[in-house]
């Protein structure tokens, strides 16, 4: 089982047109779903961070940077996180982060407070794009985003040949809650 994904942390400084963003850490959470043997296996990641500038009418100036400290992560069951943990696996003592990068935000047509956020995931030596669909809803100056993203774990090197289809695709779910930047 493995996973690491996205996403949120202390990052690269970006432009400041868009509004700049506050994660509430409390309030937020990076998770994760998957199944082994056909079975669902859940956890979470309990450090993160996110520099994040997003309008939705600044799109083009829009961005999220976000990091995930993999060693944080933690599965349902001891045994799986020890093989998440592992060599094979997310390798915390050789690759300690995940990292999102966005390149681009754009209106989604699932709903008027849904976006894409299309970027690069970096997940141990691999560097590929992926899509980070979310929902935010701001009401003054509180966002609340849900976003999800599905990993494939081999495409970023994730997991040992006795792995076999165990954990192929991981869910990973944010929910974040940020504050306005003043």
């Amino acid at each position: 089982m493995k996973l690491a994904l996205f996403p949120l942390a202390l990052l690269v400084s970006a432009p400041v047109l868009a509004s700049d963003w506050e994660v509430d850490h409390d309030a937020s959470e990076v998770t994760f779903e998957t199944d082994v043997l056909d079975a669902p296996v859940t956890g979470r990641f309990s450090e993160f961070g996110a520099a994040i500038g997003f309008d939705p009418d600044d799109l083009a100036n829009s961005y999220i940077d976000a990091t995930v400290r993999v060693g944080s992560g933690e599965a349902s069951t001891p045994s799986y996180t020890d093989e998440m943990m592992s060599e094979p696996g997310l390798d915390p003592d050789t690759y300690p982060t995940a990292t999102f990068m966005s390149e681009t935000i754009e209106a989604s047509d699932e709903c008027d407070t849904c976006y894409i956020a299309r970027g690069d995931l970096i997940l141990r030596e691999a560097r590929l794009p992926v899509e980070l669909p979310f929902r935010v809803v701001i009401d003054g100056d509180r966002a609340v985003a849900d976003g999800t993203m599905v990993i494939e774990r081999e495409r970023f090197g994730v997991g040992g040949s006795s792995w076999g289809e165990a954990a192929a695709e991981v869910t990973v779910r944010v929910h974040i809650e940020a504050d306005r930047a003043e």
